[in-house]
């Protein structure tokens, strides 16, 4: 079975962001990818941001992206590490806590949502990372100490990005420290092919397309890919996996480590009955008060048991296909959402009669929900790491190759990693209804399990290649590395509801945003 991990992730506000700030201007441009995620304050009304026609569904992300705030960021960059075995990366996470200068809509089912997870409002208007939206209001986004000038480091890294169900992502990074949003979707598109030229992944697509798991919310691919990668390890193969390693942190720097238990997968204690929605959505509208169980490890191992039965994907599909009478309920309702974002979504009270009776309410996080049968959920955990020249803690799912005790900690049950506030009390691992979602639901962590999919399925299409390669001589390493990025899923952004991806290219009728043109030529010095 797959080891325990613990990932370290650094917390950074206002009051350390001077300090932290050459460490990670370092590890983006060292990286060899690096994964993004967000918290949003909200999302508004879930139909426009669901809607059938994709411009207008741009439209409204847009509104959304203008009218609400980033809360905090993640941002986890993974750095391949050259001669040791299988694919070593260092990885180092940042939880960046952030505090919009504007006006802003926060809704109250965002706020109850993120406080159930350990969201910290009293230190987020305390010590956030203060930031303006749009284009540049008397700054300058290439110089200073800011979050927006870390962004144009990010860009200038050229690095590829990772993020997870990221269409709504993408769209609040763009209006929030880069320019205000173009109102065309294909001029949308266009500006990123430019400022990504290393590409775009989105390991929703990844997981839908490619690795074709069961389902493919944030918490469930991470543990799959996590589980299946150890396995890998233990079986003594040579098959290509994964290995990853964190920095120790000591002195001044320990003080703002946050150490995230991710303990293995194992089967659970108790409770045994699994929450059909939770297990195709990753979401339950009952929340808390759910009978049933909510625990992803759970699921997984009976979706493994139950492996080729197409009777479960049945199941599923007519599961999100109830709310075709009058009163639909929440799992059809969101269906197309993505995973993470469905609490911070709005529903209109005559779209759901009574179906929010016990259930939490739910934030605008990511508007995108999934149509497959495994789709939306939330991504719980929180994250902060960084390393400059520190030593290095190994800590892969070879349970023989830990090089960095953290044991003792990911001993701890999974319930409460996953599920309880990162407090947990001796009292909370008693509890054998793992449906809590009182869990830390933060950006760093979550970008951690992004990066971890996206970096798992590079080693799976290398193994895939394995065979083809055989006897033949061995290509150069910049070669490899490029085609270990899954040429397949380059700049294709999973489309809630949707057969086919957004493809981030700039098409020949359309053209980049001058507030665009304007930043390539004022921040790169390039012009597009």
């Amino acid at each position: 079975m797959a080891s325990s991990l613990v990932v370290p992730v650094i917390d950074v506000q206002n009051d350390n962001l001077k300090e932290l700030w050459p460490a990670m201007v370092i590890a983006i441009k060292s990286s060899s990818f690096v994964a993004v995620d967000t918290e949003l304050s909200g999302l508004g009304n879930r139909k426009s941001l669901l809607a059938q026609c994709i411009e207008e569904r741009y439209k409204a992300i847009c509104h959304a992206a203008r009218s609400r705030s980033i809360l905090s960021l993640g941002i986890s960059c993974y750095k391949k590490v050259e001669n040791k075995a299988a694919d070593t990366y260092l990885v180092q996470v940042y939880n960046i806590t952030l505090l919009c200068s504007e006006e802003y809509i926060i809704e109250p089912q965002s706020v109850q949502f993120l406080v159930q997870h350990g969201f910290d409002f009293n230190k987020q208007y305390a010590h956030g990372i203060p930031y303006w939206k749009g284009n540049n209001k008397g700054g300058s986004d290439d110089r200073g100490v800011h979050i927006r000038a870390l962004f144009t480091e990010l860009l200038r890294a050229r690095k590829p990005l990772v993020l997870h169900n990221g269409l709504i992502d993408m769209a609040f990074l763009y209006q929030s420290f880069y320019a205000h949003l173009p109102d065309r979707l294909a001029t949308f598109t266009a500006d990123l092919s430019d400022m990504f030229p290393a590409g775009i992944y989105d390991t929703k697509y990844v997981t839908e397309f490619e690795l074709r798991l069961t389902a493919s919310y944030l918490e469930y691919a991470y543990k799959k890919c996590k589980l299946d990668n150890s396995r890998s390890v233990t079986s003594g193969g040579v098959e290509p996996h994964v290995h990853i390693e964190f920095c120790q942190y000591g002195g001044q720097m320990s003080r703002y480590v946050d150490y995230r238990p991710c303990p293995a997968v194992a089967p659970p204690e108790g409770q045994t009955n699994i929450c059909q929605r939770f297990s195709a959505f990753g979401w339950c509208p009952n929340g808390t008060e759910c009978p049933s169980s909510h625990d992803t490890d759970l699921i997984i191992l009976q979706d493994e048991k139950s492996s080729g039965d197409k009777r479960k994907k049945r199941k599923r599909q007519r599961e999100k296909k109830k709310g075709g009478g009058k009163a639909p309920d929440a799992s059809s309702i969101f269906d197309g959402a993505p995973e993470n974002k469905i609490p911070h979504m709005e529903v209109d009270p005559a779209e759901t009669p009574g179906e929010q009776q016990g259930a939490e309410p739910l934030n605008d996080k990511d508007g995108n929900s999934e149509q497959n049968e495994e789709e939306t959920t939330r991504r719980d955990g929180d994250g902060n790491g960084a390393c400059d020249s520190a030593t290095t803690a190994t800590t892969s799912d070879d349970m023989n190759t830990t090089a960095d005790t953290k044991e003792g900690e990911e001993s701890k049950t999974k319930e409460e990693e996953r599920e309880k506030p990162s407090d947990p009390s001796p009292s909370q691992s008693n509890n054998h209804n793992k449906n809590t979602d009182t869990g830390t639901h933060r950006a760093g962590f979550d970008a951690f399990m992004t990066g971890y999919i996206f970096a798992y399925s590079c080693s799976q299409f290398k193994k895939g290649r394995v065979g083809a390669v055989e006897g033949k001589v061995q290509q150069q390493k910049e070669e490899e590395e490029e085609e270990a990025l899954l040429p397949s899923c380059l700049n294709k952004v999973y489309l809630s509801g949707k057969a086919a991806p957004l493809n981030v290219v700039k098409s020949t009728f359309s053209k980049s945003s001058k507030a665009h043109v304007q930043k390539m030529e004022t921040v790169w010095g390039d012009r597009v």
